[in-house]
């Protein structure tokens, strides 16, 4: 039976938690350590919420891997949700670790790795710098937008809203997964004619029709199932340890 610390060890490795940059409130690694160090099971999830946590216990969870961690809301008291999101923990003994950019980003089995690999997007090349990292994948397909998007929601098995304001026929596809959708002028500069990303503010629409550009909102949730997904599978076949992914889709 593997020992949470020696999974810590290899999956900081594996997702070079230690090299890239994120948005502080990320901290991205193990966010809560188990009593024993024994992992029997893995989790797997999005967020981190009340909601997963009982779902967690239930399926006999004892390391949680999510996306989004418990600090995402930033510095805040020990009271009220909190307090019951780690009391949850504690009681139950459920170890949480957190990748966010790091998981994103990784070549095989990154959040855009995945999608990319999904949708049939051969030859696909990291574009767009965040945090000091290529953030996205680019890649040149020649397809109907409509017929895009249905791969979209055949993939990730949820709807797709599709914005058809660039050419009929695809070229080059930028895909970022999650909350992108404010970085649709840069992803322009970068010649992508169809971007593809989770969600986008309202004003992303009227920009996609000004730079004549197709933009694709798979859901910022959906598009980033495929990451934790991975990851667990990767882990548990690796360790030998089975892994369960807990839904809670937020409706985004």
């Amino acid at each position: 039976m593997p020992v949470l610390a020696e999974i810590v060890r290899y999956a900081d490795e594996y997702l070079r938690i230690d090299e890239c940059d994120d948005w502080s409130n990320a901290l991205n690694g193990l966010q809560v350590e188990n009593s024993g160090g024994a992992v029997r099971k893995i989790g797997a999830a999005v967020d981190a919420s009340s909601k997963i946590f009982v779902a967690a216990a239930k399926a006999g969870v004892d390391l949680l891997l999510v996306h989004h961690g418990l600090f995402w809301p930033g510095l805040q008291p020990i009271t009220g949700p909190f307090r019951r999101q780690l009391a949850s923990l504690f009681e139950n003994d459920i170890a949480l670790y957190s990748a966010h950019l790091p998981l994103d980003l990784h070549s095989v089995i990154g959040n855009n790795a995945q999608l990319a690999a999904a949708l049939g997007l051969t030859e696909t090349e990291p574009f767009l710098e965040m945090k000091g990292e290529l953030v996205g994948l680019r890649a040149q397909m020649q397809i109907f937008p409509n017929e895009l998007a249905r791969k979209l929601e055949d993939s990730l098995g949820a709807p797709v809203k599709l914005f058809a304001s660039g050419p009929p026929t695809t070229a080059t596809i930028g895909l970022i997964t999650g909350g992108a959708g404010s970085e649709i002028y840069a992803v322009a500069e970068e010649g992508v004619d169809t971007f593809v990303t989770g969600e986008a503010p309202h004003w992303a629409a009227i920009a996609a029709q000004e730079l004549g550009m197709n933009l694709l909102l798979a859901g910022h949730y959906a598009t980033e199932t495929l990451g934790v997904k991975a990851l667990a599978a990767h882990l548990g076949e690796r360790f030998g340890v089975p892994w369960e992914f807990l839904d809670a889709p937020t409706g985004l």
